[in-house]
């Protein structure tokens, strides 16, 4: 009788991306960027009610530097755009972000040139969080989502496979958009 037949499968054994998916998902320190209505709901999420430190983002960061969520709440102008993407390419990686509201998702009801139809144009987005602007209770349902995307997380060449194959599809998904329009 070997020692596979002797302890159950499973028991105390996992994979160190299963541990490093819970330590992630148990320790996220939120970046928040709440430029219009969205951020008054962004900021209800951290009130005792809805309470979202029990979630393991007890700390929201000020700093991109020591964040590995970024929470986009609101319309992003062009010119707030070259600084959303400093800002994201200053996180460490591994690094998420989630669109909240429809005006950041899709730009909104803003369709003219000031303001970017979708910060997916500038950032790529993990989740997209519908609603103008939506609940903090629909911003937490978002955030145990990205929770669960983020214990299924590979690592190492794996993560670098997945990435490569993100960036691919995420491409060939995306019309490419003119930097210089002329008017015509």
């Amino acid at each position: 009788m070997g020692l596979e037949e002797q302890i159950p499968a499973g028991f105390l054994l996992t994979t160190v991306e299963a541990v490093a998916g819970t330590a992630r998902r148990s320790s996220m320190w939120p970046m928040t960027f709440g430029l219009a209505c969205c951020g008054m709901e962004l900021m209800a999420v951290g009130d005792p009610r809805h309470d979202f430190s029990r979630f393991g983002m007890e700390r929201p960061s000020g700093s991109p530097r020591q964040a590995d969520l970024m929470v986009v709440a609101g319309r992003v102008s062009q010119k707030m755009a070259p600084v959303l993407r400093r800002l994201y390419d200053q996180m460490a990686a591994p690094k998420w972000v989630i669109a909240m509201g429809v005006c950041a998702s899709s730009g909104g009801m803003f369709n003219n040139y000031a303001v970017v139809q979708g910060v997916d144009h500038i950032v790529p987005v993990d989740i997209y969080l519908p609603g103008c602007p939506p609940r903090p209770e629909m911003l937490l349902d978002a955030i145990v989502k990205l929770h669960d995307k983020i214990g299924d997380t590979k690592l190492g060449a794996h993560r670098r496979a997945e990435i490569v194959a993100e960036e691919r599809a995420r491409l060939t998904q995306l019309p490419l958009i003119d930097a210089c329009p002329t008017p015509g």
